[in-house]
């Protein structure tokens, strides 16, 4: 390993070296007992860096200062209309219902004469008949 990549390796996973990956912490620690100068420097600027990361503790935001964000934030379309889109949803999907029930009732009632003979519903299957013509030209070829 060269001094190059332990300090790499030493910025990524700090200076345990329980925290690198197990390919690698050979040779770290081949490296460090050898006493090279630039790892042991990598490692004490890790450790620094990794002491003042597990020291550090988050300020949580005062509770009134929430509420004066929450407060002047816009309101947003939804928050705005909500009083009446869901009345217009009902509305709207009591219409779809109306149209979709007139719909299948006009398919499934015969169609009135327009001439002679009389036109069967679309889902009348009573007294349906399968024809197959077959084309005598077409057979021959």
């Amino acid at each position: 390993m060269t001094p190059e990549r332990f300090a790499y390796l030493a910025d990524v996973y700090g200076a345990d070296l329980h925290r690198w990956p197990d390919a690698e912490r050979a040779g770290a620690q081949a490296l460090l007992d050898s006493g090279n100068v630039h790892a042991r420097d990598a490692v004490q600027q890790a450790r620094w860096l990794d002491s003042r990361l597990d020291g550090h503790q988050p300020a949580f935001a005062d509770a009134t200062l929430v509420r004066q964000i929450r407060q002047s934030a816009p309101r947003s379309f939804w928050s705005r209309y909500a009083s009446w889109l869901s009345p217009a949803g009902l509305v709207g999907a009591g219409i779809a219902g109306i149209v979709t029930g007139m719909l299948v009732a006009s398919m499934s009632v015969p169609l009135p004469m327009l001439s002679a003979e009389v036109l069967p519903s679309v889902f009348d299957q009573g007294d349906a008949e399968v024809v197959f013509t077959v084309n005598a030209e077409e057979t021959e070829q």
